[in-house]
């Protein structure tokens, strides 16, 4: 009954559950982009944030893109020229 819609900001500043299927835009997406690149350039992934937001991988990637971070790459083993 008396349900309240998610906060986007927690008491620390940092955002919280955003609500997937709900639009952001404006300053309330200004502020979500420094927050996630503060959190992204700080060591957090993509997925993280994304769990963390209640968002998807695409949405917190496109945020990021937006916000000109340099996105890392992927990491883990690749494929490169058979040791001899």
């Amino acid at each position: 009954m008396g349900e309240q819609p998610p906060s986007s900001a927690t008491k620390e500043g940092s955002v919280a559950a955003i609500g997937k299927g709900r639009r952001v835009t404006g300053a309330e997406r200004g502020k979500l982009a420094d927050d996630l690149k503060k959190r992204y350039e700080s060591g957090s992934s993509i997925r993280a944030l994304a769990e963390s937001t209640g968002r998807s991988y695409g949405f917190i990637h496109r945020v990021l893109t937006e916000a000109d971070v340099t996105l890392r790459g992927r990491g883990g083993a690749t494929r490169g020229k058979a040791k001899k």
